[in-house]
């Protein structure tokens, strides 16, 4: 069970990450990444991300290369949310492949 406060630093950090997303993805051309979700630990320290990623085929390496360079986002969220919390959580990315499950059951439900 989630508390409040957790809630509203899931919805905080996710909008923030959206923003450096879509800012990072304007230089790359024909990359979208979206956070899709965000959970946090009840202590506050440990983050996880959830991406999702079009061209579906890029995700896995996109969440990849987002993942190894997860200490230069957190600083940038840092630099965002200095004045908000008190620590930046510990990132960890992964590939939210729900719409793809959903096209899949679309297709198996068409024949």
């Amino acid at each position: 069970m989630e508390t409040t406060r957790q809630q509203k630093i899931q919805r905080l950090i996710q909008k923030e990450l959206g923003e450096i997303f879509q800012r990072q993805t304007q230089a790359m051309g024909g990359v979208l990444v979206s956070v899709s979700a965000v959970r946090i630990s009840p202590d506050l320290s440990v983050c996880r991300g959830y991406l999702s990623v079009f061209p579906s085929e890029r995700a896995s390496e996109i969440v990849d290369n987002i993942n190894k360079n997860v200490r230069q986002l957190r600083y940038e969220l840092g630099r965002r949310l200095g004045q908000q919390l008190r620590i930046i959580p510990e990132f960890t990315f992964y590939v939210d492949d729900s719409l793809d499950y959903i096209d899949h059951i679309d297709e198996l439900l068409k024949k």
